[in-house]
Order: structure tokens, then C-alpha cells, then sequence
């Protein structure tokens, strides 16, 4: 396939790492694997990675253009960070290249008009992408001190929450280790339609919803019920379902 494929997420939540998994399973020894990054975060072989250097006068823009000449088949860009590097990313999938990078916005249909910010046209941003994955890291009820949460929340009403008490596995913090949750919003034909005609994220949004999509706010909650997070944490990490309704 072709086309872009968006990870999108605050600073250490994982972007990279999706990122390396996807590569992982989806490129073959004969395929012209390249990426571009500032830093390289992990040594791959088989494939091609290039530091971005801007004091060098490498910059991501400069660098994608010079990686459109080698006739890759993937592409990794690290971070679009500016309206040209959008641009050529864009026109690149285009052109039968799979391409993959990251962005920061805090759920997925803000990554479509982030892109639309950056002056990317609204047609060819619907026409190149694939689908836009959001995710973040929320912190793992530690196992050793883990004790049930005597308060209860009118947002579950009538589940048994839990939590951490603290102890010296998790340095009293009541946390140990983290668990991931996502937002898959797949580029359908409909969700093209909207995209090409330059709606809002609420918009975009709203209708990824009628189509199956989960927020992050609802994958958070489904971690409390399974007693894997604390509510604090949840809520403080994903935004509420109902500022993001429809338009």
C-alpha cells in the first residue's frame, strides 16, 4: 500500500517506538526502507537512517527531498515539524511511497487539521492518507501494593476501583510500569470526503465515532475497569468524550 500513516501524541508517549513496530512488520529484505529522524532513537539493520543536522543545513525538509531521489519504497520521517516537509511528505505518498511520521496534537482528527494549518491541500491530504493512530501512556497500578479504591465515581458507577497504596517497588508512587491505549481513525471513504472538503476536527471526529472509532477517553476508562489504572489517571491523560461531540 500507499499513502501516510500518522502517529500522533505528546512528547513520551511512544510515537517512535509505534512507529519501529510498524516497520518491523511490514518491511521485507526487498524493500528500500529509509528514515529520517533527529535523533536516530533505535539502530535498525537492513534499512536506511539518516540524521537530520540542521546546523549542517540537513534539515527534514531538505532531507526528504534528497531520500525522494533514491527511489525508496518506505519512508520513516521522524516528526513533520513545518509546512513544507507536510508538503513534500504528502506528494510523496502521492507518488507510490508508504510513508510513515508523527505529529503533536492531542487526539486524531487534530492531526487532519494540523496538516491543514500547515497549508497541505485539503485534496491531496485526502487522497494520500491511510489512517491516523493517537495514543498515550498511562501509568500501571503497581502490583505489590495495588488495594481496592473505597472512593467511587458517578463515571462507574458501581465498579470496584483500584489503586496503588505505595510501597518500595514503586518507590511510593503506587505506580509501576505502563500500559498503552489508542485511537485508530482509518481513513474511509467518507472520512476522505470530509478531508477533501476542509471540515473541522470536530467534524472529522464526530463522524470517525459513527464509524467504530474509540476515543482515547474510552480505551482510559476500559483500562480502569480492568483495574489496570487509577480514574486519576485516566481523566488526567485523555479529554472528555463530551467536548468532543458532534459538530
Amino acid at each position: 500500500p500507499y499513502g501516510i500513516v500518522l502517529v500522533t501524541g505528546p512528547t513520551g508517549s511512544g510515537k517512535t517506538t509505534t512507529l519501529y513496530a510498524v516497520l518491523k512488520e511490514i518491511a521485507t529484505p526487498d524493500e528500500n526502507v529509509v528514515t529520517l529522524e533527529d535523533p536516530i532513537e533505535y539502530l535498525v539493520d537492513g534499512i536506511t537512517q539518516v540524521h537530520v543536522q540542521p546546523k549542517a543545513g540537513l534539515t527534514f525538509e531538505k532531507g526528504l527531498e534528497a531520500i525522494m531521489r533514491q527511489d525508496p519504497d518506505i519512508i520513516l520521517v521522524g516528526e513533520i515539524r513545518d509546512a513544507e516537509t507536510a508538503r513534500i511528505a504528502a506528494r510523496a505518498a502521492m507518488t507510490g511511497h508508504l510513508l510513515l511520521s508523527t505529529l503533536h496534537t492531542n487526539d486524531s482528527a487534530e492531526a487532519v487539521q494540523r496538516l491543514d494549518e500547515m497549508g497541505v491541500e485539503p485534496y491531496l491530504l485526502a487522497s494520500s492518507l491511510l489512517g491516523i493512530l493517537a495514543q498515550r501512556l498511562l501509568r500501571r497500578i503497581c502490583p505489590k501494593c495495588e488495594e481496592t479504591d473505597p472512593v467511587e465515581s458517578p463515571l462507574l458507577p458501581g465498579a470496584q476501583l483500584r489503586r496503588g497504596r505505595g510501597c518500595a517497588n514503586c518507590n511510593q508512587t503506587g505506580y509501576r510500569g505502563r500500559d498503552g491505549i489508542y485511537e485508530l481513525l482509518p481513513a474511509s471513504e467518507e472520512i476522505r470526503r470530509l478531508v477533501a472538503a476542509g471540515a473541522d476536527a470536530g467534524r472529522i471526529r464526530w463522524q470517525a465515532r459513527q464509524q467504530g472509532m474509540r476515543t482515547l477517553r474510552e480505551e482510559a476508562i476500559e483500562k480502569v475497569r480492568q483495574g489496570r489504572t487509577t480514574l486519576s489517571e485516566a481523566l488526567s491523560l485523555t479529554r472528555a468524550d463530551e467536548d468532543i461531540g458532534p459538530p
